[in-house]
């Protein structure tokens, strides 16, 4: 009798450990969907990259009209290419670009120029100087850099030149007089015939004779040309001859060759090796270039003027512009190394 009584009590407690279990399963599974969804988890390598695309439409505050700009003639193949693809897909943000009145272009003339209030913002190859930044916070504004591009300084010499490199010191004994023939650094018994712009012609010569001669003057023997274009003539002509310009000016050349520098003993090619042979061009050896082990590398920059106003507004939309994704890509196509 008791037994029969105790059935139906068993048969319950049963029930309800049952429908105890199941709620607690079920309230496990759906806790673990929460937890998950609100943990911090790293993003997979697909989702980091698709977040990091930003498109030519994507960038906002571009302002729409016409807008000055000048500066470095080592900008030149990104205003070519670049440049005209950022007006094609934004076409209200319209580019003019200003040459500096009675002096050739460069870096320095564009930093003038918008410290003058000529144009709303300068393409740069070296940073702004004390002095110029002195000028401009005596003016009311400030300047910043704002990089787009990883460049370098590539050494060219005659393509019938025999030489495994040259070291930053060398360099600077050649373009300080203090060697004046080939054999004194490894090479042929060959005069040495260097080759420099003016050394007032913009960011690439002031950066060389900054980082390289350590400030002293270019020597008396050095052969002054006006152009990049025009040294590369006289160089392909001049069996002893040397040169030095940007990299993506000097590499792909097929009249001259590059040659490898090094800080001290360990030389590092501006190309990636193996070096290839015309009509193949060389390509720049854009590792080195990113982790600073060539050398002499520089940043591109856009400097903007910071006074709130339209100059900072449009500087800042080029610079936003030239960090999306296609004109990064767009960057890395014109030969120079892409920052993003």
């Amino acid at each position: 009798m008791t037994q029969k009584n105790e059935t139906p009590a068993l048969i319950v407690s049963l029930l309800v450990t049952g429908c105890l279990l199941g709620a607690g399963a079920w309230w496990i599974t759906k806790g673990s969907r929460i937890d998950l969804s609100q943990t911090n988890l790293p993003a997979s390598p697909q989702s980091s990259v698709s977040s990091t695309q930003v498109n030519w439409s994507s960038v906002q505050n571009v302002p729409s009209g016409i807008f000055n700009y000048g500066g470095s003639t080592s900008w030149a193949p990104l205003r070519l290419s670049v440049d005209s693809t950022l007006q094609a897909a934004r076409p209200e943000f319209r580019l003019r670009y200003v040459d500096p009145a009675g002096s050739t272009a460069s870096s320095t003339s564009g930093i003038r120029m918008l410290l003058d209030g000529q144009i709303q913002f300068a393409q740069s190859s070296r940073p702004v100087s004390p002095q110029e930044q002195q000028e401009a916070q005596q003016k009311g504004f400030s300047l910043r850099e704002i990089p787009i591009a990883i460049d370098g300084l590539a050494i060219a010499v005659n393509s019938s030149l025999n030489l495994p490199g040259l070291s930053l010191g060398q360099l600077r004994d050649i373009y300080t007089g203090q060697v004046t023939n080939w054999k004194q650094v490894g090479g042929s018994d060959l005069p040495i015939t260097a080759f420099s712009r003016d050394s007032k012609s913009g960011g690439t010569v002031e950066l060389f004779i900054e980082q390289v001669l350590n400030k002293q003057a270019l020597g008396s023997s050095v052969q002054i040309v006006s152009t990049t274009t025009e040294a590369l003539r006289k160089l392909g002509a001049t069996p002893g001859g040397i040169y030095f310009a940007s990299a993506p000016e000097v590499v792909p050349q097929c009249t001259v060759k590059s040659i490898p520098i090094a800080r001290t003993n360990q030389f590092v090619a501006p190309y990636q090796e193996p070096i290839a042979t015309c009509p193949t061009r060389n390509q720049l050896n854009t590792k080195a270039f990113q982790d600073g082990t060539y050398p002499l590398t520089r940043n591109l920059s856009v400097i903007v003027k910071q006074n709130n106003g339209t100059e900072q507004k449009a500087g800042e939309a080029y610079a936003n512009l030239l960090l999306s994704t296609p004109a990064q890509e767009a960057i890395s196509k014109a030969g120079f190394v892409r920052i993003r």
